[in-house]
């Protein structure tokens, strides 16, 4: 699949990094160092604008490894960027360490990967089939 990709920054193109990698990650376009402080968010530009095509979305998802070590996170995870969407992609990104994380120009905040979605058509009922699991929601399955 061709996706069409305007780079603004200065960073390079997104890339797999590996053959089976289902991302690609996303880099920070700024102009100087934003620091997140404990609880803080902040929509992160990445300086690329993207044309995907209708039936797919990109799904913007965290970075195990800032997730892990350093508590940085996507907060709308995963966020959506729809087939007619034009604008520059950006990360809301939150700290929920403990310690303020610094953000340079070029870091890699996230990852941006593409997925075929379906277009479901709604039909108002007034009662849906019954099954064994019924309502229970929330927990209701247990633990173990």
């Amino acid at each position: 699949m061709d996706i069409k990709l305007i780079n603004r920054s200065k960073n390079p193109l997104p890339a797999f990094e590996t053959a089976a990698s289902a991302g690609v990650d996303l880099r920070a376009d700024i102009d100087q160092p934003v620091v997140l402080k404990p609880l803080e968010r902040a929509i992160i530009k990445t300086g690329l604008y993207i044309e995907i095509p209708i039936g797919f979305e990109a799904q913007v998802r965290p970075r195990s490894g800032l997730a892990a070590k350093n508590g940085i996170t996507v907060l709308n995870s995963p966020g959506t960027i729809d087939a007619d969407y034009r604008g520059e992609i950006g990360v809301i990104l939150i700290n929920l360490s403990n310690i303020p994380f610094e953000i340079k120009n070029g870091d890699r905040i996230a990852q941006m990967i593409i997925a075929k979605h379906e277009r479901a058509h709604f039909t108002a009922v007034d009662e849906l089939t019954d099954t064994p699991r019924g309502t229970g929601g929330f927990g209701s399955t247990g633990l173990q």
